[in-house]
């Protein structure tokens, strides 16, 4: 299959993403790219807890998954991987790594300086500039809580 889903989510390993997601892409791995989470510990075991049978999950620094990402976009399993926020998405696409791919935006919440894009996704101007450096290096981004649920384009989220 390849990399089926790549993701922000700030929940990371969570039922929209393994039931709403997996349900549809029946994914094998569950790939979770974040410098801290990286390191093994309580919180991988904690995550893990949330991966469905027949599923592992996986826990890579953005540096070891940038080294991983031909091999899983190549393989024959399918493959979600998560970052909790936009900045380990952008760092793992540097130097065009996910050129063609398409980042899915889902539950990014309210916090202080984020302004409200969707339901379920607050953005800051950081975050949009970090949404137009992805598009510039060739991926896709767009916004859908669930695979039935409206697409909602980058462009459409964009304060310019």
């Amino acid at each position: 299959m390849t990399i089926a889903l790549l993701r922000v989510d700030e929940r990371l390993i969570h039922g929209q993403v393994t039931v709403g997601w997996g349900s549809h892409l029946k994914p094998t791995r569950y790939v979770v790219v974040d410098d801290t989470l990286a390191e093994p510990g309580w919180e991988q075991e904690l995550y893990s807890l949330g991966t469905p049978a027949g599923a592992v999950a996986e826990f890579l620094s953005v540096e070891a998954a940038r080294d991983r990402v031909a091999d899983l976009r190549a393989t024959t399993e399918a493959v979600v991987v998560l970052t909790r926020d936009l900045d380990h998405m952008l760092r793992l696409a540097v130097g065009g790594v996910l050129d063609g791919a398409s980042v899915n935006l889902g539950g990014i919440h309210h916090h202080e300086g984020r302004k409200q894009a969707l339901p379920y996704l607050f953005l800051s101007d950081a975050d949009r500039d970090r949404i137009r450096r992805l598009l510039a290096g060739g991926v896709d981004v767009s916004a859908r809580e669930l695979p039935g649920s409206h697409r909602t384009p980058a462009q459409d989220l964009l304060d310019d």
